[in-house]
């Protein structure tokens, strides 16, 4: 027995121009709405017909003369909310909008999407529609006959699942591999998750214009991956402007506002003539503001009405600047607790929080350590002038100390990158051999035990503990910093449970080494997800 056939429902735009017709002679004429209901072999059930604007008359006719083609179809008319049919973002949310509450129901009904009448930018909007799956069905594409006088017109259905048309989606897989490419410039990474997040930052970058937010530690490449962004936005013409690169924490009193937003010649004693400014001078490109959290309320205050009206007032000036920057930020700081603490914005971070990165901390990212030696190698080079090699027992002695525990990379790639310069500098005859690998293990070990003085811990955890950090007697302080430096490095609880408590391990005192930390660290209400930023 026969399978019985799903409804059809055609989806299309009445044809303002094509469409038309008044007297006998409209019969003669091809018109592509009439023409897609009229088809002998695809009766339709019902036809979903949009329209932008008022067009009473036409469509008064052509709904009579739809039900003399087609007596027993359905026909719903949407008069869809657009000003101008030729701008692409008004087009797509009206349909995207109509799609979600109108769209067939792909079990019980077959769906044909017309694509013959329109603009040029309503059909390419209904083609992504359905390329997306927003609209379950198949293109419709009707033409007039190729003879005058001759057959009713031609017809095709255009499947793009089938794969005939998997030419136009590898099309686009290999544009973002190129783009992926291009946003790791610089990065070398075996890390999947790495990976997986410079995609998801490479399809906002193409998508949107809203601000995004890098979070990490210091050292962990928010510079750089800025830099690529804006490379990557202006290839695709995303933005026509400069890249302005700002370290807020350079940023000090009443200076931060002038740098910032600019001033007028007078506005202060020493304001001998007038400041652009940097939000001005980003203006049209990517302004990166990195440790925002740096910003003091005031600058905090002003440059959200600059982020939210691209509007802003330089010091002493009551006339507004403009500047259509827009913005990436960069933060080491857990900003959240700085908003519990007072110390930065909330409605500011509301404001740049839409699209937020975490990058990881080279101690996340043990597999790149191996990719990234031959990479800074090969960046002295080019800086240099001068090629350095490393022997098999130095490349195995360093890599054997920088992916273990002990190897705590607190300044991350920079940490990383001046370990390699100083090697290769003090390589003798342009190799570096085992005794200079040895000579700058040492120089690491002392300098990570001098970093760690009780005088800097309340620094190194406040960002963990908030104000809380000030009632820590400074023996808990020591203390807790080694802890949570170590739970840093380490991939796991039990890991660094491990390094934690070796010694009580090889005594065989102690028995749960993930519990004794887990309950460490519960003593200051922490726990290892929290410690690791996760």
């Amino acid at each position: 027995m026969a399978k019985a056939r799903k409804p059809l429902v055609v989806i299309g735009f009445l044809g303002i121009t094509l469409d038309q017709g008044t007297g006998k002679q409209r019969w003669n004429k091809w018109r592509p709405t009439l023409h897609a209901c009229g088809i002998p072999d695809l009766p339709v059930a019902r036809l979903e017909l949009l329209t932008t604007g008022s067009h009473a008359a036409l469509e008064a006719q052509v709904l009579a003369d739809l039900a003399e083609v087609a007596p027993a179809m359905e026909v719903r008319l949407s008069r869809l909310p657009v000003e101008n049919p030729w701008d692409f973002a008004e087009v797509y949310a009206a349909l995207d909008d109509w799609s979600r509450a109108h769209a067939p129901d792909r079990e019980r009904e077959d769906c044909l999407v017309h694509v013959a009448t329109g603009t040029h930018v309503a059909q390419i909007c209904l083609y992504l529609l359905v390329d997306t799956g927003r609209l379950p069905g198949r293109l419709l594409q009707t033409a007039p006959p190729a003879m005058p006088n001759g057959a009713r017109g031609e017809h095709a259905i255009i499947d793009l699942d089938l794969s005939k048309y998997d030419r136009l989606k590898t099309r686009g897989a290999k544009d973002q591999r190129e783009h992926h490419a291009f946003l790791k410039q610089g990065i070398r990474t075996r890390n999947r998750a790495f990976n997986d997040l410079i995609g998801r930052i490479e399809r906002v970058a193409l998508a949107s214009d809203e601000p995004m937010l890098l979070t990490g530690p210091t050292g962990s490449g928010k510079s750089q991956l800025a830099r690529q962004i804006h490379l990557l936005k202006r290839r695709e013409r995303r933005l026509a402007g400069p890249f302005v690169d700002v370290n807020c924490a350079t940023l000090r009193g009443d200076g931060a506002k002038s740098a910032l937003f600019g001033h007028v010649k007078g506005a202060f004693p020493g304001a001998a003539s007038d400041r652009a400014g940097l939000l001005r001078s980003a203006d049209e490109g990517l302004l990166f503001l990195d440790e925002i959290g740096e910003l003091g309320l005031d600058e905090q205050a002003m440059l959200l009405r600059a982020v939210e009206e691209k509007s802003f007032l330089p010091v002493g000036s009551d006339k507004p600047a403009s500047s259509a920057f827009q913005l990436l930020a960069g933060t080491n700081r857990d900003l959240e607790a700085e908003v519990r603490a007072g110390r930065f914005r909330e409605d500011l971070l509301a404001r740049i929080n839409l699209w937020t990165f975490r990058l990881p901390s080279l101690a996340e990212r043990r597999e790149d350590i191996e990719p990234n030696l031959d990479f800074e190698l090969e960046r002295f080079e080019v800086a240099r002038g001068r090629r350095v090699s490393m022997n098999k027992e130095a490349r195995e002695r360093f890599l054997a100390f920088a992916t273990s525990d002990e190897a705590r990379w607190p300044g991350n790639f920079r940490d990383f990158n001046a370990t390699l310069v100083r090697m290769a500098t003090l390589a003798p005859a342009g190799r570096i051999d085992l005794a200079t690998v040895e000579d700058e293990l040492d120089r690491l070990r002392g300098s990570w035990r001098a970093s760690s003085r009780p005088d800097t811990h309340a620094a190194f955890l406040g960002e963990l503990l908030g104000a809380k950090v000030d009632d820590l007697d400074r023996f808990d302080a020591v203390q807790l910093s080694e802890v949570v430096a170590i739970c840093r490095a380490s991939r796991s609880l039990s890991e660094a449970g491990r390094a934690l408590y070796a010694a009580s391990r090889r005594k065989k005192s102690s028995t749960n080494d993930a519990d004794r930390l887990r309950k460490y660290l519960a003593r200051f209400g922490l726990d290892f997800e929290r410690v690791r930023g996760t």
